[in-house]
């Protein structure tokens, strides 16, 4: 069985860290918004990031790696940002749409980061595979959403 380089462990937790991170900024984005649509929509993406970790954390443990269990500093800043944007912006819904969209677009730079590690065993980098195509995927939907919002 592979095991992770430091170094690779160190990005899977990050990348884990970022997914705590994002669970938590669509929680927020769904709480700030009247738009039933994304109310929705940011409540279907928290839950889906809270099964990311999950998997993720599955993942790192069952290659002997320790978890880390924090949200970034950043991240809690751009949740901050959401709040002040949600509460002076004249059009919340758009706003949120485009950090959100903003935001998944680094997701899936920080999964290419990853998989473009050559030590990842075949599980990992199936699953890595599989929650960035969700992203995109879902990104496709954001964009078309940011045009009717």
């Amino acid at each position: 069985m592979s095991t992770y380089t430091d170094k690779v462990g160190d990005k899977l937790n990050a990348l884990l860290e970022k997914t705590y991170d994002a669970e938590k900024g669509y929680k927020k984005a769904s709480e700030n918004t009247d738009n039933v649509v994304l109310k929705t929509f940011f409540t279907r993406k928290s839950k889906q990031r809270y099964d990311f970790g999950h998997q993720l954390k599955v993942e790192i443990n069952s290659f002997g790696q320790n978890i880390e269990k924090s949200g970034s500093l950043a991240a809690a800043a751009h949740r901050t940002w959401m709040d002040v944007k949600a509460f002076v912006s004249s059009n919340t819904s758009e706003s949120m749409l485009e950090e959100a969209i903003r935001g998944e677009k680094a997701a899936i730079d920080e999964y290419k980061d990853v998989l473009s590690e050559t030590n990842l065993p075949s599980s990992t980098i199936t699953l890595l595979t599989q929650q960035m195509n969700q992203i995109e995927l879902d990104l496709a939907k954001e964009k078309v959403m940011e045009n009717i919002s």
